[in-house]
């Protein structure tokens, strides 16, 4: 009998070696035939198709999620044409690979903008668990701090664990009946441990009965732990717990890395912004402490030696009245010099409630403080009806700029005037200048130079900028751009 035409040996050939899915079904998505690659993808027997077999496949172009009997969730992406006679015909592929690897791409993006905006750092890498937790193959994640293995675990985000408050003292506790706990070998080793079936071992020891009901509650079954590493100092682990069946290859490692890395940079950027800001409260106490003697302190001294001359004037036979009444006045106009210096530092000290009355009542106040102290005119431009939209805390950096910037002009401009304008920029944020008709308060050599750094600093906790330099009309110019929270 004579075999099969020559085309249709070709046209059979040519299915059979195509590395890409080929299938046919009927009207209903029921298979009918598929090629040996489009079999391996669907997890299905080469030449002999399961009854009922039906693919999730619309005529056009897709894609869709396929899970194969007992076999891992896939993502396929597929082109169907209807056949004259009702059936279609299907080609399909495998990017599950290319998939994860956008999901994980996203979320490093994402995470990367969240350590760049975020002031708090538990929001942050609660920000960046969630993300890395939202990959098909991860079922929940812990980021944890920790310097040395047996130091007191801290967390610092957590996602797909649900109500897990107590998770530190319940982990304490399994620590001290004996259960070995793996993440302690990545810090330790500054590398990623990897640790199959790991679920099933916790949930059958005893020893980790007090964690029993936490780490039961999503699906998960192999566990990694990656280190989280900066400047070669190792803060802390990422626990990754995967899915059954889904296990930790090259890519989902490298992208666990990428992750740890971006978490330890928010880690260690909070603990020098923690130091930027103990530095400028050190250096604001050596100002006030400065200011306080070389004004309240000073004005006491006189209101003494004043106070000593009156009572000898007092005690000798028959007292000038009119010199008592003018030594009396002296005293009189000292304390009230000192009292409205004493209420200028201890504003300073503590502004005007930000949260209650807002940045520009607060600036206005301080700056009418500072016109009665020193005779500078300050002027203040601020619309009330729009507020910069921006945290309490920046709104105090924000003013604390603002109080180095006059503090400079008072000290180092020689200035007449000063004007400062408060703006809410489109979308939220803020942009202050203070421009002075002096001489220039903090040329990069000049005695302006150290709050300068300051208020930079301030400006770059929160990932704003500031600009100081001559205007081209004379006087000196600081400006601070701050932008809004993020959404």
């Amino acid at each position: 009998m004579a075999g099969p035409p020559a085309d249709d040996r070709v046209l059979r050939a040519l299915v059979d070696v195509c590395a890409d899915g080929l299938a046919v079904t009927d009207p209903a998505g029921r298979l009918l035939a598929v090629n040996a690659a489009g079999a391996a993808v669907l997890g299905v027997p080469a030449g002999a198709v399961p009854v009922g077999t039906v693919l999730p496949f619309a005529v056009g172009r897709g894609r869709v999620a396929w899970r194969a009997p007992h076999g891992r969730r896939r993502d396929l992406e597929y082109r169907a044409d209807a056949l004259g006679d009702g059936r279609v015909a299907v080609w399909f592929a495998d990017v599950t690979g290319s998939v994860r690897q956008q999901e994980r791409l996203t979320a490093i993006v994402r995470a990367a903008a969240s350590v760049a905006d975020a002031g708090s750092l538990r929001v942050t890498l609660d920000a960046v668990a969630r993300e890395i937790a939202m990959t098909a193959s991860i079922a929940a994640v812990q980021i944890l701090a920790l310097d040395d293995p047996r130091d007191e675990v801290r967390v610092l985000g957590m996602a797909g664990f649900g109500d897990a408050a107590d998770f530190t003292a319940r982990l304490a506790a399994c620590r001290e009946r004996g259960a070995a706990v793996r993440f302690t070998e990545a810090l330790d080793r500054r590398r990623a441990v990897v640790v199959p079936h790991r679920r099933a071992a916790i949930l059958g020891d005893p020893r980790w009965a007090p964690l029993h009901e936490i780490m039961a509650r999503p699906d998960w079954d192999t566990f990694v732990s990656m280190p989280m590493v900066v400047r070669g100092r190792a803060l802390g682990v990422i626990n990754a717990y995967y899915v059954p069946g889904e296990d930790p290859g090259p890519g989902s490692l490298d992208f666990l890395e990428a992750m740890a890395g971006s978490a330890a940079v928010a880690i260690d950027t909070a603990a020098l912004l923690a130091q930027t800001r103990s530095r400028a409260q050190s250096d604001e106490r050596r100002r006030l402490a400065r200011d306080l003697h070389d004004s309240a302190v000073q004005q006491v001294f006189s209101m003494r030696m004043q106070a000593e001359a009156l009572r000898a004037s007092l005690e000798r036979p028959g007292p000038d009245p009119a010199a008592v009444r003018a030594a009396a006045g002296e005293l009189a106009a000292l304390a009230a010099s000192a009292l409205a210096d004493l209420r200028g530092l201890v504003f300073e000290l503590r502004p005007l409630d930000l949260a209650e009355h807002g940045l520009a009542e607060a600036v206005r106040a301080h700056a009418a403080g500072m016109e009665a102290r020193t005779g500078l005119a300050v002027e203040v431009v601020a619309d009330d009806r729009r507020e910069p939209d921006v945290e309490v805390d920046v709104q105090e950096d924000l003013y604390r700029i603002v109080q180095e910037a006059l503090h400079n002009v008072v000290k180092h401009a020689g200035a007449s005037g000063v004007r400062v304008v408060l703006a809410a920029l489109p979308g939220g944020g803020a942009r202050i200048t203070v421009d002075d008709d002096g001489r220039g308060a903090g040329t990069p050599a000049g005695p302006g130079r150290l709050g300068l750094v300051s208020m930079r600093e301030r400006a770059e906790r929160w990932g704003g900028r500031l600009v100081a330099g001559p205007r081209p009309g004379g006087g000196w110019r600081v400006e601070v751009e701050l932008p809004g929270a993020p959404r």
